[in-house]
């Protein structure tokens, strides 16, 4: 494995890692009853994710420059079996965040409290890696239990947006690396396929906007106006990402061979 694979691998493991415990925000800002300052909380905790995929993003161009200048079959099939490992790898980091939920929820319980007083979110940030800081967030952490689960039911939730969450998460995974390999293999019609990521994101974005945010958001208002039990809420939480789970873990991997031909199909279709 070469270095620049090691370090893209590192950036998606954090990508996910991030991206699965942003979800835990919701139960926090249900408990300290701080919606708002919760939700801006997940953008923050977000820009770890977005500076992992500023640096992911040349590294993998690297990679695919080096498969085209030895353009041949061994080459080719080197860079899927690659980008498989990287989809591992943001399958690692959504199941190391769903671990540390649970430890999460409570530091963000804290971090919310202490953003009310200081009113800075940089200030906040400086105070956590103070050594006293780093202690109480190390006395925070907790191994999940087992016994936790047989409290969460889905049968109370709207059972499509977590069925089309699923979707989302694995189209998300492997949209840009479709567009990549598919330059790879299409290599006198590259800068077309890597610009038609969006034709398989874009999907993916019309249903996060237009249904599996909104619903979510909708059980999180409903449990803070205590129309809805605070269970719903972990429940809900629970449910995404072992929809992110699976579409990282398994869906990914079955769909990016076919929607790599779908986007060397219509690369090739632009060029007619």
């Amino acid at each position: 494995m070469t270095y620049t694979l090691l370090w893209i691998c590192f950036f998606t493991f954090l990508i996910h890692l991030s991206e699965t415990l942003a979800y835990s925000m919701r139960l926090s800002g249900v408990r300290t009853r701080n919606i708002a300052i919760a939700m801006s909380f997940v953008t923050s905790t977000l820009l770890v994710s977005r500076l992992s995929n500023m640096m992911q993003a040349p590294l993998l161009g690297v990679m695919v420059d080096t498969t085209v200048l030895h353009q041949h079959h061994p080459a080719l099939a080197h860079l899927e079996l690659s980008f498989r490992l990287i989809i591992f790898f943001g399958f690692l980091g959504t199941f190391i965040g769903m671990c540390l939920t649970p430890s999460a929820v409570r530091i963000f319980q804290k971090a919310i409290q202490k953003f009310l007083h200081s009113g800075s979110l940089p200030l906040l940030m400086v105070k956590a890696i103070s050594p006293s800081s780093l202690r109480t967030i190390l006395a925070h952490m907790r191994a999940p239990r087992l016994s936790a689960l047989k409290t969460l039911s889905w049968k109370t939730l709207p059972k499509g947006f977590l069925w089309l969450n699923m979707g989302v998460t694995s189209i998300y995974t492997i949209g840009v690396l479709c567009s990549l390999l598919a330059g790879a293999y299409l290599p006198q019609f590259r800068s077309t396929a890597n610009q038609l990521s969006g034709i398989v994101n874009g999907l993916a974005t019309i249903m996060l906007t237009l249904f599996v945010d909104p619903t979510g958001a909708r059980i999180t208002d409903q449990a803070y106006h205590a129309i809805r039990p605070e269970n719903d809420v972990r429940s809900t939480v629970f449910f995404l990402q072992i929809g992110k789970l699976i579409g990282t873990g398994l869906l990914a991997q079955l769909l990016l061979k076919p929607f790599t031909s779908y986007i060397m199909w219509v690369t090739q279709v632009l060029h007619r």
